[in-house]
């Protein structure tokens, strides 16, 4: 009978030392991505078994880790139900973390847990692409709200739900949009920014952008509302609800009236939408189904199945309440001041108006 190969023996092969064999397989992250794919080569074509290791186990676990950024904000409650949901239905279990939008707290926590683990869903991570690429190479991985080409990702249509933003302020006659925008490290914020700005191209509106907003609670949206009127607008859209909300909050704080005054669009459609006053035009995001279908594609990997490479994109859609109306054609807020509208921009808006249904 041959001897079970050793740590020292992937170390040869794969030309590194045993130290970073032990890293390789233990500490995910700390290793590069190109020196980790030699060395599991190397595990492979051995039969290094990683039982081996301390504290690593080859046993089916039955239990994905869900990471998440910030568990207080509601835009992740219907993801971790998704998520749950389907990991029941499959006969697993969920590990959830809450990673303060920290991404050292995130890396540390997934290299702690990934030995216990069959795989992971990173719902909107602040991790390097780096680091989430050498990870995927260690256990399946899905992405959600990032686009990382060598990891699978199921996506929300920010691009459409921006342009329908923009769209419906449009027809209510205004013609200039701030942009409350989101954490700098966010992937989706960048979209959303990208395709405001395009859509206002397209559809001859100004945009503009206050931020970035690196903690999204409604008491960071509380405090932008004076950003918001140091430069003159008729539009708000928020990077999410709860930042929709604080700054609703603030803009009625300082003497604003929304929509009366000022017009604010929030994305996501959590359930604070709709308790808001007034309640919150919003671009609603399958957030569930979302979850629900990061794990039945984890699992699928997890059992031997090959990912497309191909982003899944998950549609989104407007749902107009009582936060936005018509365009003032003069407005006279004590706090924004009185604006006047030129005779051209009058007659944009006259028949913007003449077209809207």
């Amino acid at each position: 009978m041959e001897p079970r190969p050793t740590i020292y023996d992937v170390a040869r092969l794969a030309g590194v030392a045993a130290s970073t064999v032990s890293r390789a397989f233990a500490r995910p992250g700390r290793v590069n991505a190109e020196t980790a794919a030699r060395v599991f080569a190397a595990a492979r074509e051995l039969g290094y078994r990683t039982a081996s290791l301390p504290g690593l186990t080859t046993s089916r676990t039955r239990t994905l880790a869900l990471v998440v950024t910030d568990i207080t904000n509601p835009f992740y409650a219907e993801i971790i139900r998704g998520v749950h949901e389907a990991a029941a239905d499959l006969g697993y279990t969920v590990l959830l973390s809450h990673t303060m939008e920290d991404a050292h707290v995130e890396r540390a926590w997934i290299e702690h847990e990934l030995p216990t683990v069959e795989g992971i869903v990173l719902a909107s991570s602040r991790m390097s692409d780096s680091a989430i690429r050498t990870l995927a190479k260690q256990k399946p991985v899905v992405v959600l709200n990032r686009r990382l080409p060598e990891v699978p990702s199921i996506l929300i249509d920010n691009q459409r739900g921006m342009r329908r933003a923009m769209e419906h302020l449009g027809e209510l006659g205004h013609t200039s949009v701030t942009y409350v925008s989101g954490p700098e490290a966010s992937w989706t914020d960048g979209v959303r920014w990208q395709s405001l700005r395009e859509a206002g191209y397209e559809l001859e509106m100004k945009v503009q952008r206050v931020g970035p907003t690196n903690s999204p609670t409604i008491d960071a949206g509380f405090r932008r509302a004076g950003q918001v009127m140091a430069h003159p607008t008729t539009a708000v859209v928020a990077y999410n609800d709860v930042l929709a909300i604080g700054v609703i909050k603030g803009l009625g704080r300082r003497g604003v009236d929304v929509p009366n005054d000022v017009s604010v669009v929030g994305v996501d459609n959590i359930l604070l939408a709709k308790v808001v006053e007034p309640e919150l035009t919003t671009v609603a995001s399958p957030l569930r189904s979302q979850g629900e279908t990061a794990v039945r594609n984890l699992v699928a990997m997890v059992n031997g199945a090959v990912p497309t490479g191909e982003p899944l994109l998950l549609p989104v859609k407007l749902v107009v309440r009582r936060s936005t109306a018509q365009r003032s054609r003069k407005r006279t807020s004590p706090a924004l001041g009185t604006t006047k509208v030129s005779s051209s921009a009058s007659a944009a808006a006259r028949s913007i108006d003449s077209t809207s249904t």
